[in-house]
């Protein structure tokens, strides 16, 4: 497994024949071993490496338990995961090192394989820990108080049922547009539940082969198949107690739906080229940009399991349909951007903004997201005045055919201007042939009064 290379492991046992077997086997599987016998030896490995695991004995001679190097270990670094070695008559011991900290135990006589499995799903579940924190900070950027940002009474709605079936073990499908913010919905449903300190693992089922996805789900044995030089952890392993999402589960092949459904009805699954079964407590969230339910009549996908990952169905709807979270998302974009590059963009020129709002926007919040993102990073002021987008009708209407020239007379300044000009003249036009000329309508959708709008239509000479 890729984290086993140059994962540093610290192995406490005053047994030498099992001290030097354990450092012989996780040195064979890559891991950089530091075999210690006592208690000082292990605390001068603790202060001099960066550790990613610990295994401790439980019972050390030289009268110093392993619970209480466990205790100076959990004290040098909370979250370095040890695991406690113990014989069957100390288990009750082991459970009690569990309590104090300890991320699990093994039991005597050693299994190398069982070992090896535990320190390679430990070191990754602190991995996916950390990644989870970041993401949870990246989380709270894109939300205000951990809420999704909008005032769409659709999208308000569907944050509704996410928040009733949250704390429940139901199933998901979130549907919706490519840059709906689909995965933006999953991690809120997870991160506000009572599995938010668990792993939230994600798996894009549209990147990869069917015989990569089968690995990346259930994992593989060494040797499972060409070019398995090592034992791997699949993804349902490692979010095991936790959160697991399927991206663009409609691009799966019918044999891997095959070998999810067994998985989702007994809970349980074997690594490719195994025999032992793994039991998993998992969390289904999934995710498509397709209609899964014409898929099913296509037979495209299994309407068995269509059933399965459809207990509870959220419909995130496209930007076009929730127009008054333009606005509020992109002052929230701005502030995020402001903070990212250390500028100071206050907000959007009136002209840009009414652009916005008549665009029709095919790649949706992300495509949002990506045009204030250009825009704080270029604007020339404290408002963003340049599109950023190919407007509807083609970017000749939209875009000035001439880019500023610096050696022009002219500034800057009155090229966005009448850059602006031309963008706004534009978006009316467009507003205006939708609401097949309702001016009171147009008005309504470029947020403003219908005489600014009449002023307008006189200014531009735009034709009735």
């Amino acid at each position: 497994m890729a984290c086993a290379n140059g994962s540093h492991i610290l192995i406490v046992d005053d047994e030498a024949g099992i001290l030097r077997g354990l450092s012989d086997l996780f040195g064979t599987e890559g891991f950089i071993v530091h075999a210690e016998q006592t208690l000082p030896g292990a605390l001068r490995v603790a202060d001099d490496y960066d550790l990613d695991i610990a295994i401790v004995d439980i019972r050390l001679k030289h009268a110093v338990s392993g619970t209480a190097l466990l205790a100076a270990l959990k004290e040098r670094d909370p979250e370095l995961p040890v695991l406690m070695i113990t014989g069957y008559g100390s288990v009750e011991s082991a459970v009690e090192a569990m309590h104090l900290g300890a991320a699990d135990y093994i039991l005597k006589p050693i299994d190398n394989s069982h070992i090896l499995d535990k320190v390679r799903k430990h070191i990754e579940l602190v991995r996916l820990k950390h990644d989870n924190l970041y993401l949870h900070g990246e989380l709270r950027e894109k939300y205000c108080a951990s809420d999704i940002v909008t005032a769409d009474p659709d999208m308000l709605h569907q944050l509704q049922v996410a928040d009733r079936i949250k704390q429940s073990n139901a199933p998901v499908l979130l549907c919706g547009e490519s840059g709906t913010g689909k995965e933006i919905m999953a991690r809120y449903i997870h991160f506000t539940s009572n599995r938010k300190d668990r792993p939230f693992v994600c798996v894009n089922c549209a990147a990869l082969s069917e015989s990569l996805l089968l690995s990346e789900l259930f994992g593989h044995e060494k040797g499972a198949f060409t070019g398995a030089f090592e034992k791997r952890l699949g993804k349902f392993e490692l979010a095991d107690t936790g959160t697991l999402f399927l991206d663009e589960i409609g691009d799966m092949s019918l044999e891997v739906q095959a070998k999810l459904l067994r998985v989702l009805e007994q809970s349980y699954f074997e690594r490719l080229g195994g025999s032992r079964s793994v039991s998993v407590d998992i969390r289904i969230i999934s995710a498509t940009n397709k209609p899964v339910a014409q898929l099913v009549k296509e037979g495209k996908v299994r309407a068995d399991l269509y059933y399965r990952i459809n207990v509870v169905q959220l419909m995130l709807p496209p930007l076009r349909q929730r127009r008054t979270d333009i606005p509020l998302l992109a002052d929230h974009f701005i502030r995020l951007y402001n903070r990212r590059y250390n500028r100071k963009v206050m907000g959007v020129s009136d002209a840009v903004m009414r652009a916005w709002m008549a665009y029709h926007w095919p790649g949706n919040v992300r495509e949002l997201q990506n045009v204030v993102n250009q825009g704080v990073l270029l604007s020339a002021s404290d408002q963003i005045e340049l599109l950023g987008v190919e407007y509807p009708g083609g970017s000749s209407q939209a875009q000035p055919k001439r880019l500023f020239d610096p050696q022009r007379d002219e500034s800057l300044q009155s090229f966005v201007k009448q850059a602006a000009g031309e963008i706004e003249k534009a978006s009316i036009e467009q507003v205006l042939k939708e609401s097949s000329f309702n001016q009171s309508k147009a008005a309504a959708i470029l947020r403003m009064t219908r005489k600014t709008l009449a002023k307008k239509i006189q200014e531009y000479h735009i034709p009735r």
